[in-house]
């Protein structure tokens, strides 16, 4: 099958072999796979190397269900499998695309576990978006978000849109400060005012990095909660303003795999019944031959990308 690994610092298109499906596993038949900005992250620290990425992915099993593959899994067993919280499984999780071969392939081996079959009005093709989407959600969980907080969301890349998406399916108005000009585009249709001002009871950091944390705790009330969306790929600090505000800083990653409240149930409900945020998320699409120059315009969010997805079926 062709897939795309990383081999010497860059994405290229191989040829491998796909081996037969354990008792626990499925074969799944990529449909649509994304490139997340941890992706490029991963590549730049020398983590990729070898790998086949993409955990954002969704396709079609064997009996041709159509399914997003949640990319997480654990030993099962421990309080926090049982509880839904994978990423902290005591005997270590694995994570399709990181952990373990990826969705930027053709097919891809994924625990029965993991498959969410899609709801009707959800193109497959767009389904790669329900991982992000389902970050934003467990994010805005993790915040505390209520329908009478004033809320601000720092960044427009693919998770504070991804945010932006989740904000609005639920009814909820709030700013977004925006920086690209395709950016403020998509940040207006899903409903952000952009602007930023300050004593917002929620701030939602959406980028990860020491000036957007800046941007947080001087935008947010005393005693009011900043959830970290983005993750921090280098130290921040932060100065004495978070402790006299008493702010509460609330980081997250991935998201709640079990019922109650599995966050990749909301999101793909979301999506399939909005099917027109796939077109403000998704702004280009590539077979796995152009791998290249799908990471290069990943890279260049002035360019107006926000999320770079391939089609490995053509």
């Amino acid at each position: 099958m062709r897939a795309i690994q990383i081999i010497d610092g860059q994405p290229q298109l191989v040829h491998q072999r796909l081996g037969e499906a354990d008792a626990d596993s499925v074969r799944i038949k990529v449909a649509a796979s994304s490139i997340c900005g941890s992706d490029l992250h991963l590549i730049a620290r020398g983590w990729a190397e070898g790998r086949v990425l993409g955990h954002e992915f969704a396709g079609h099993t064997p009996d041709g269900t159509a399914v997003a593959v949640e990319p997480l899994y654990g030993c099962g067993d421990c309080t926090y499998c049982r509880d839904g919280y994978l990423a902290h499984c005591e005997q270590g999780a694995t994570l399709l695309g990181v952990s373990a071969a990826g969705g930027m392939a053709e097919y891809v081996q994924a625990p029965a576990s993991t498959l969410v079959p899609l709801p009707s009005g959800l193109a497959v093709t767009d389904a790669c978006l329900v991982e992000p989407l389902a970050v934003a959600v467990h994010g805005i969980h993790r915040a505390r978000v209520q329908n009478t907080d004033r809320v601000l969301v720092v960044g427009a890349g693919a998770i504070g849109l991804a945010a932006a998406a989740v904000l609005q399916g639920r009814g909820l108005r709030f700013d977004m400060a925006a920086r690209h000009p395709r950016q403020q585009e998509s940040a207006q249709f899903f409903g952000a005012r952009l602007e930023a001002g300050d004593g917002y009871d929620v701030v939602l950091d959406a980028v990860g990095s020491e000036d957007s944390l800046a941007q947080a705790m001087r935008s947010v009330r005393p005693q009011g909660r900043i959830g970290v969306l983005g993750s921090f790929w280098q130290p921040v600090s932060l100065d004495i303003s978070c402790c006299m505000k008493e702010v509460e800083l609330l980081p997250s990653m991935t998201y709640k795999c079990r019922p109650p409240q599995r966050s990749f149930d909301e999101a793909a409900t979301l999506l399939a019944g909005n099917p027109a945020f796939a077109g403000h998320l998704i702004t280009h699409r590539f077979p796995l031959e152009g791998a290249a120059e799908a990471f290069a315009t990943a890279a260049d969010r002035a360019s107006g990308a926000i999320k770079v997805s391939f089609s490995p079926q053509g």
